[in-house]
């Protein structure tokens, strides 16, 4: 019995559960306990699919429907119970329409000003539903406060009891509505959503206790109930303006970014996650991953490796809108502001850079290939005042032949004319070429 209660107010096995048909066994970025209902955001899940726009708007009828039902009652019987009810009700509906405009603008293509389009508007509308929600929850107070002070009768308790009943009734509808679609389009937040209508179902029941106190003789319960329903009120309030601000200073769920890192994780050729961001815009997210690979690739390779890596983040966020995906060096000490500029090479035996670099041993000659012959050698012959050569043989790094280092630092100073001497078997190649020092940090 306790675990059939449980399972119906969203707490069972089965309450929060997205692995639906089709499902691909992901975690998705906001499974961190973050799904519940909030007032002035839409969630992506919904928004990007048919079925959960349609239980939006059917949801939308069903509440408007339920409101107006009781505020009639609430003109014949002057509970301010049911009127805060009432308000709770209208507030669940009505939010939809400034959400459901902001969409449609957020839809518009983007321009030369607005750059991003116009998601930012639904962000706007959040603000906008906040206050509207705070408004009737002040009204609500202030009624019930007001009846507490000042008790009136409660008159058609029958009918009183029928619009708690109808209330009770309209929101398990809507709960029934989304907590199935959101199962069957893998929607966390339309499934929360439905067990927050089931909750407020609960508070029109409260208006059914609030009329049975008053006709067995207690006339302070509806104001009582009235305040409580305000309380509960306050409360969506609170969520809702958190989840709002948080969204416009580009806050995001905790998820999101280990999301971003599993998404690197699958994919070959990924050294490391360097840095990753994201941030809302309306109900699509944004996402800059700086990612390490082995410098000695390809950039065709790297091209593969970054729309892979998009594919991925696309399966891990779906509410993905855009993945700007950016390369860092995959080495311990990559070259400094103060070492002269790389040298391209570009041979018969060897495609690559030559650079001078900080390494956790001190400066070091280094030349990394994208491609090179089989065994190649290089060296790099440097010449210095008085008609000395300084020879700096660079051998591979580990097992890593597409990276070639020298076993000591170059002499000071990194100014120099010198020669890139490279061999495999009887092939041979000199390379001349010069390296200045930026201005300001000559020796």
């Amino acid at each position: 019995m306790l675990r059939t209660i449980l399972d119906w107010f969203g707490f069972g096995p089965d309450g929060h559960s997205t692995q639906g048909p089709g499902g691909h066994g992901h975690k998705h970025g906001r499974d961190d306990g973050d799904h519940g209902h909030t007032h002035g955001v839409i969630d992506a899940t919904i928004a990007t699919t048919a079925e959960g726009i349609n239980a939006i708007k059917w949801s939308f009828v069903i509440l408007a429907a339920t409101a107006i039902m009781q505020l009639v009652v609430v003109y014949l019987s002057a509970s301010v119970a049911l009127l805060a009810d009432t308000i709770h009700n209208l507030g669940d509906a009505t939010t939809a329409i400034p959400l459901w405009i902001a969409f449609v603008l957020a839809r518009r293509p983007a321009t030369k000003v607005f750059n991003y389009g116009l998601g930012r508007v639904e962000d706007l509308a959040g603000i906008a539903i906040v206050l509207i929600i705070l408004f009737s929850a002040i009204v609500a107070g202030y009624e019930s406060i007001d009846h507490l002070v000042n008790p009136r009768p409660v008159a058609h308790l029958g009918w009183l009891i029928g619009a708690g009943v109808v209330g009770f009734v309209g929101n398990e509808i809507v709960a029934v509505l989304r907590i199935r679609t959101g199962r069957r389009i893998n929607s966390a937040a339309l499934i929360a959503d439905g067990y927050h209508a089931r909750t407020d179902g609960l508070t029109s029941l409260a208006v059914v206790v609030g009329a049975i106190g008053v006709w067995m003789g207690f006339p302070l319960a509806d104001p009582i109930i009235g305040l409580l329903i305000t309380v509960a009120i306050f409360g969506i309030v609170w969520q809702s303006a958190r989840s709002v601000v948080t969204r416009l200073l580009d806050g995001i769920e905790p998820g999101t970014l280990d999301e971003i890192q599993q998404a690197a994780a699958h994919v070959k050729g990924i050294d490391r996650v360097v840095d990753a961001k994201a941030r809302w815009i309306g109900h699509k997210l944004h996402v800059q991953v700086t990612i390490a690979l082995d410098e000695g690739i390809f950039l065709a390779t790297a091209n593969t490796i970054a729309d892979q890596l998009r594919h991925e983040l696309q399966d891990h966020l779906p509410a993905l809108a855009e993945a700007s995906i950016l390369f860092a060096s995959s080495v311990e000490g990559s070259g400094h502001h103060h070492a002269p500029d790389p040298v391209p090479v570009s041979t018969k035996l060897a495609n690559g850079l030559l650079q001078i670099v900080d390494t956790p041993d001190g400066e070091r000659m280094r030349l990394r290939v994208s491609r090179h012959a089989e065994g190649l050698i290089a060296s790099v012959n440097i010449e210095r005042s008085g008609g000395r050569t300084e020879i700096l043989d660079l051998h591979p790094v580990g097992d890593d032949h597409h990276l070639l280092q020298s076993r000591i630092a170059p002499e000071e100073p990194h100014e120099f004319s010198a020669r890139l001497r490279l061999a495999a078997g009887a092939e041979r190649e000199e390379i001349a070429f010069a390296m200045t020092e930026p201005a300001g940090h000559h020796h």
